[in-house]
């Protein structure tokens, strides 16, 4: 299965970095928030992403572009008048990465209608690209697979202002609605999976993921909801950022299964 991350949108909330780069690519641990989600799907053996980049999309592909060279030791040779280049141990992950150009002022649903083609016919990962969590993604997919409907979203119970869920004793998704400052409810914490049946809830550009096709999918029954009570947290500011930074210096990071030392 591929995973679609959605890394194009401005991060005006952190704009200390994202003034210079996406907000996926500003690094907590040393690497871009974005190369942490990564790892948490390979982790599990999913290595195929598909990037919907849009804002400073250059930094993205550039990044990836240049990542063998800085993951890998290397000689220069300079003695016989070339530029002969030999890598030693070079440490990469086995993965395939597309990064695709969904637009700068495309919105979320806008942006997985425009990799539709890179997808392909079948049941795909998405989440958001400036987010960490410990969820287990084998078990999110079996979950999947067993309730047969269109869409799953992971959901954490968590005091803050994210999309609200109105979820039913059988775990189906009754309703979706935009957050609210006074809720204290579940919200959608992304890690979804959706069938390519969304593709047909998604008009153009301008459709916001949450808003329409989410709302359509909860009215029909077809949004199901994953309860996550394990780690989760978003980084929409600079203190964020910071306490992410702390989780992972004090070796307490739990999203990072694979360990510190990749």
């Amino acid at each position: 299965m591929k995973t679609v991350l959605l890394a194009g949108g401005f991060g005006t909330r952190i704009s200390e970095e994202s003034a210079f780069k996406p907000k996926p690519m500003v690094e907590i641990g040393g690497k871009p928030i974005l190369w942490h989600i990564m790892k948490e799907y390979a982790y599990y053996g999913y290595n195929e992403f598909i990037i919907c980049a849009g804002y400073k999309q250059h930094v993205i592909k550039e990044w990836f572009g240049n990542y063998f060279l800085q993951s890998s030791d290397v000689s220069f040779d300079y003695r016989n008048g070339i530029n002969e280049v030999t890598f030693h141990e070079p440490h990469i992950e086995p993965w395939k990465v597309t990064v695709i150009d969904t637009g700068l002022h495309t919105m979320t649903g806008g942006r997985i209608k425009r990799v539709q083609k890179y997808v392909g016919d079948e049941p795909f990962f998405m989440t958001y690209g400036d987010g960490v969590c410990d969820v287990d993604i084998g078990r999110l997919l079996t979950f999947h697979k067993e309730h047969g409907k269109i869409a799953t979203l992971t959901a954490v119970l968590q005091d803050q202002s994210k999309g609200v869920l109105d979820i039913g004793g059988d775990n189906a998704v009754k309703s979706f609605r935009e957050k609210k400052l006074s809720d204290g409810a579940p919200i959608n914490a992304g890690y979804m999976i959706f069938n390519p049946e969304i593709f047909d809830y998604i008009k153009d550009d301008t459709t916001v993921l949450e808003r329409e096709p989410l709302e359509k999918l909860a009215e029909e029954g077809q949004l199901m909801s994953y309860m996550h009570k394990g780690f989760w947290q978003c980084m929409d500011n600079i203190r964020e950022k910071e306490m992410l930074e702390k989780l992972i210096t004090g070796g307490k990071a739990p999203w990072m299964k694979w360990g510190v030392e990749s």
